[in-house]
């Protein structure tokens, strides 16, 4: 094999030591360039001091929209938006079988949507882990929806100590005669820590 004159004997050529750093600035000028440059043939845009353009809506932390424009934004209307509506994370499909397949089940013959069925899930991860045996020594609350006393829930069947089913079905009915949806007693619940 023969040897180069740099003294590289695998034939490879070398890279000068600045020729990355080069490339990598020429990279971000030619990002820079294009991402505030507008499209050939596109219209430009001027607005005289005061004036504003109708633009996108931005919900900032669930209490009110602004007109959101490119260049800034402008607060057209302030928009209430109620505790309930701020909703909880995305809780997935539900395994079949299990409780929180049962949840979804009723909840959808009830007209309610996964916006609902997320709230749901989240309330009563916090209080009992989906868990049918769930009990709260301090509180005597028992079961999924942590009943207080756990006996209440044998209004809808005598198995409440054992069957998801039935305290599911106790758990939907206090939630609806108290805080109307699964997403008002989760609205509650993140207020005050309990439903």
């Amino acid at each position: 094999m023969r040897r180069s004159a740099g003294g590289d004997v695998s034939g490879r050529h070398r890279r000068a030591s600045w020729s990355l750093p080069v490339f990598a600035s020429f990279v971000t000028f030619a990002f820079l360039a294009v991402s505030v440059t507008p499209p050939l043939g596109s219209p430009a845009y001027a607005y005289a001091p005061g004036q504003t353009k109708e633009g996108q809506t931005l919900a900032v932390d669930g209490a009110y929209e602004n007109a959101a424009g490119r260049d800034g934004f402008t607060v057209t209307e302030q928009v209430v938006v109620p505790a309930a509506s701020a909703g909880a994370p995305a809780a997935g499909t539900p395994d079949p079988g299990s409780a929180q397949a049962i949840a979804y089940s009723m909840l959808q013959s009830m007209g309610l949507g996964d916006s609902e069925y997320n709230c749901l899930v989240a309330l009563w991860d916090r209080e009992s882990h989906w868990n049918v045996y769930a009990y709260n020594a301090s509180s005597g609350a028992y079961g999924i929806p942590q009943a207080l006393p756990g006996e209440k829930m044998a209004a809808v069947a005598s198995d409440w100590a054992t069957n998801a089913a039935t305290q599911i079905t106790w758990g939907l009915s206090y939630i609806s005669g108290r805080y109307d949806t699964p997403c008002g007693a989760w609205a509650h619940s993140e207020e005050k820590g309990w439903y």
